[in-house]
């Protein structure tokens, strides 16, 4: 999917995943233009960094969710979101108008929120921790009474639920 020439299927994995990473972002930033620049931020560094994915590593979406924490990160320190990629990479800035503005604000959190109560309790609870809020597998292992490995299951067939449910709805 993120092969080093290929944009079409970059484009895909854009599409998949844009949803995703903006309720990841707006959960974390109130303001629906910043969550914007940190969702382009985060799409260029991905776009950029492509050939540095490994799939035995975890889901791709894993691997998204960590540039766009590393671009959050890395703008509450500087005071702004950087786009160093962006003009690196010769993106042009995008405008938003207030619609565009209000419809970041409504696709932000709704489709996230529904898609996590569609999971069994355990796997909704494993992938919230883990993904959202970023807790090692140790912790919650040890909150859970399980193995790391039974949370890291969990985590892995939630986030391949979440990915089968969101492909059903774009079909």
């Amino acid at each position: 999917m993120l092969s080093a020439g290929d944009r079409i299927s970059f484009e895909t994995f854009y599409v998949r995943h844009v949803d995703t990473v903006l309720a990841y972002v707006s959960r974390r930033v109130s303001q629906p233009d910043v969550a914007f620049d940190v969702v382009a931020e985060t799409f260029a560094r991905a776009l950029d960094r492509r050939t540095q994915y490994r799939s035995r590593r975890g889901p791709a979406v894993a691997w998204l969710l960590t540039i766009a924490r590393n671009v959050l990160i890395d703008a509450q320190r500087r005071g702004r979101v950087a786009d160093d990629t962006r003009q690196r990479l010769q993106m042009q800035p995008v405008v938003l108008e207030d619609e565009e503005l209000r419809e970041i604000e409504e696709r932000s959190a709704a489709p996230l929120s529904e898609a996590l109560q569609r999971l069994p309790a355990a796997q909704r609870e494993a992938v919230e921790r883990r993904v959202l809020q970023e807790e090692p597998y140790a912790t919650i292992a040890t909150s859970l009474k399980c193995s790391e490995q039974v949370v890291r299951q969990r985590v892995r067939r939630g986030l391949a639920a979440l990915r089968e449910d969101y492909q059903e709805e774009q079909r």
